[in-house]
């Protein structure tokens, strides 16, 4: 079995250091980059499979990082590393292409959990490209939703959630599941940016009008159609 790689972007030396040994023990090859400039860098020269950025960084911060690199590759895992937690922080790393989010100080256990269940579901999505919702074509990889010659990017978190939605579809996504499998944990902040997003992909599949996402009280929600 190939190894993960890792590329790894914290300008805390001592921390980076500990963080990359202690992958490296796990059969991980983890590239350490000290700022976002590096990092872009060992990106492009790596290909790695994996991404976990700091968002405070020198040169480039994390969310710029990542928003760079999405523009090259929609599909490849971001945890963004942080001090932050307010929900304006939170929302904004998910609007830049992020698929989790990490505060510090965390566990390599939780870390590692974490990126091994991003990859999975990379893996498990890689043959789901066309996927009909109603009058709309769900393209997951290029995370797009078109609507006859219409076109409409979707972000990657908006992506993610429709997937699971679609995966569901006239069944309940039961909240506590989604919001630990796709946020991390069930907290109130992260309920609220999923509401956000709910609401963000009601809009964009109002064409149909035989497509509704209800919200199943103290449930979660299901997609009709």
């Amino acid at each position: 079995m190939n190894k993960i790689k890792v590329l790894l972007a914290e300008d805390e030396a001592s921390l980076g250091m500990i963080v990359k040994e202690s992958l490296e023990t796990r059969n991980f090859i983890v590239f350490h980059a000290e700022n976002g400039k590096e990092a872009l860098e060992l990106y492009q020269e790596q290909k790695p499979d994996i991404l976990v950025l700091d968002v405070m960084m020198p040169k480039k911060d994390g969310f710029t990082l990542a928003k760079e690199i999405r523009q090259e590759d929609k599909r490849i895992p971001i945890i963004f590393l942080t001090a932050k937690s307010q929900t304006s922080d939170v929302l904004e790393g998910f609007n830049h292409g992020g698929n989790d989010y990490l505060k510090k100080p965390f566990s390599m256990e939780e870390l590692i959990v974490r990126m091994k269940a991003l990859l999975n579901r990379i893996e498990l999505k890689s043959n789901s490209d066309h996927i009909k919702i109603g009058d709309f074509s769900f393209n997951y990889t290029k995370q797009t939703l078109q609507y006859s010659s219409e076109i409409e990017q979707l972000t990657h978190r908006e992506a993610e959630l429709l997937f699971y939605l679609v995966e569901k579809k006239n069944e309940i996504l039961d909240r506590t599941y989604i919001l630990n499998k796709l946020w991390g944990n069930n907290d109130f902040f992260n309920a609220r940016s999923m509401d956000v997003f709910i609401s963000k992909l009601r809009k964009k599949l109002k064409k149909d009008t035989n497509i509704q996402i209800i919200n199943v009280r103290n449930f979660g929600y299901k997609l009709i159609c």
